[in-house]
């Protein structure tokens, strides 16, 4: 099972990546970012905005805050505004990890998938795990796309990471 400080360590290497993507991203245009490129949300922009989402409906079932009319997607007109959602989204998540403990790590979590429009129970140790996991993915998805406009953003490991 994990603890805190994976949570903690995790969310430090989330908000590292995120502002090491977003100052790659920056340097295309707004035409570009949002360039299909075949990828699964199909651009760069869109990935990006799929990761807000996703760690935005996390953070709220973690939190206690309902997603009934939780709108996600499409959301931003500008790289700025996802950009400046992003940093707060991380700030966010940063704050979270720090709270987070074992008893509630060890407990079960119920919640409502409207991807799969099911209900779930499963150990909340595992959804973090998960959290932390889909950022990882994606964010692997967004390097790809990067790298296709010649874009290297260099080391991503985890091991990398100052202060590791």
């Amino acid at each position: 099972m994990i603890d805190r400080a994976y949570a903690i360590t995790m969310a430090r290497y989330n908000r590292w990546m995120n502002a090491r993507l977003y100052a790659c991203a920056e340097r295309l245009s707004d035409e570009q970012r949002r360039q299909d490129r075949g990828a699964f949300f199909k651009s760069l922009h869109g990935t990006l905005d799929h990761l807000i989402s996703g760690d935005t409906m996390w953070m709220y079932r973690f939190t206690g805050r309902s997603i009934e009319n939780l709108t996600l997607g499409g959301r931003f007109d500008t790289f700025a505004e996802m950009r400046a959602h992003r940093e707060s989204l991380d700030q966010e998540i940063s704050a979270w990890a720090a709270t987070v403990d074992s008893t509630w790590l060890a407990s079960d979590f119920a919640y409502y998938s409207k991807a799969y429009d099911m209900h779930y129970t499963k150990p909340a140790w595992l959804l973090v795990t998960h959290f932390f996991n889909h950022q990882t993915h994606h964010r692997g998805q967004a390097t790809t796309l990067l790298m296709q406009f010649g874009i290297d953003p260099e080391a991503t490991d985890l091991p990398v990471m100052p202060g590791t």
